[in-house]
């Protein structure tokens, strides 16, 4: 597919919180033809151009190749981040369903594939400078969504050799967030029960500053957008997609109008272990320990090759994602959907 023509795109995951900013990106946009979004339950959404399919792409009676037929290009978002406690069932749909979609695009001749990859998926690295997309993707071994992570980049080292002919791009995006996304992400980090208005400057006086506690963000409209552009050019390889600037203790504070306080990491860590082992933490101490490991991401190449620039920066992306948490904001879709607490 080029800038010139046509086309249907299908997309996997096409109601989570990157889908629906893709979707809607891809129904606005004259030189795209068809959508055909994949998720496990159709929503109550009618974009332009868009047909849904109820498809669980962890299941092998997914028809895959049917629904890839005729497409010029899939876009792979698809990810179950739950439960972290039985990582056979996430390596189940993450790891082995993202292979039946790469083998679904050879099969049905489709010539882009274009893949969901992670800042996650990059082994440790530094702080105090940013990396680009050459650095070591084997993730953190014990954290279960950076091994799923970086295992697909090695799956799909061998796809590119095997099946030179589909051109794939890989977007390894910072923490994405929006207002849409608040309550799911608070259910899938935080808990059901977390309240989301918590979140506020008059309850948190004081805020955890713990080292290495020092992340990208982005906005998910800003990374669909960076999704767009690889659909529309000849792009090939990965991309980092992050805003600026980084988030730390110092920043979040400033945000959330708290002081920060230095806590140890052991202390944290201990902390998120005991309540992720009685079940009252979803977020596992396996994930916070890769989270102080991930390295600060270089996107040069996003912008020189996509001409892409995030529209938000980082501290725009969490005051409206934080305002969201308060509001219990969500989207009319199964893994979006709003709820308050408390």
């Amino acid at each position: 597919m080029n800038g010139e023509t046509g086309g249907k795109i299908v997309v996997t995951g096409a109601t989570g919180n990157v889908g629906t900013s893709l979707v809607r990106l891809l129904a606005e946009d004259a030189r795209v033809d068809r959508i055909r979004g994949l998720a496990r339950r159709v929503p109550d959404l009618a974009p332009a151009k868009t047909d849904w399919s109820a498809v669980d792409v962890g299941s092998e009676q997914a028809d895959l190749v049917k629904e890839f037929e005729g497409a010029d290009a899939v876009v792979h978002l698809a990810w179950a981040f739950q439960p972290t406690h039985d990582p056979a069932a996430t390596w189940r749909t993450n790891v082995l369903g993202s292979m039946r979609v790469f083998e679904a695009v050879a099969a049905a001749k489709v010539p882009t594939l274009v893949h969901a990859s992670s800042v996650g998926a990059y082994s440790p690295g530094p702080k105090g400078r940013a990396v680009d997309e050459s650095w070591p993707t084997h993730g953190w071994p014990d954290a279960a969504y950076c091994r799923e992570k970086a295992y697909l980049e090695r799956a799909l080292d061998s796809f590119e050799h095997e099946h030179p002919g589909v051109r794939v791009v890989r977007m390894r995006p910072a923490f994405l967030f929006k207002r849409e996304s608040a309550s799911e992400q608070r259910r899938i980090f935080g808990g059901r029960f977390l309240p989301g208005q918590l979140v506020r400057p008059d309850l948190l006086p004081f805020l955890p500053d713990i080292a290495g506690l020092k992340v990208q963000a982005l906005h998910t409209d800003d990374a669909a957008r960076a999704y767009l552009l690889a659909l529309h050019t000849d792009a090939r390889g990965a991309f980092n997609l992050a805003a600026e600037s980084p988030v730390d203790a110092t920043l979040l504070s400033e945000v959330l109008g708290s002081r920060p306080v230095r806590l140890p990491r052991v202390a944290a860590r201990s902390a998120i272990a005991a309540a992720w082992n009685l079940r009252l933490l979803p977020a596992s101490p396996h994930l916070f320990d890769a989270v102080l490991r991930l390295p600060l991401m270089d996107c040069s190449k996003a912008r020189d090759e996509l001409r892409w620039r995030p529209e938000r920066t980082a501290v725009e992306v969490l005051e409206e994602f934080l305002e969201g948490l308060r509001q219990g904001a969500g989207a009319e879709t199964e893994p979006l959907r709003g709820r308050k607490v408390g």
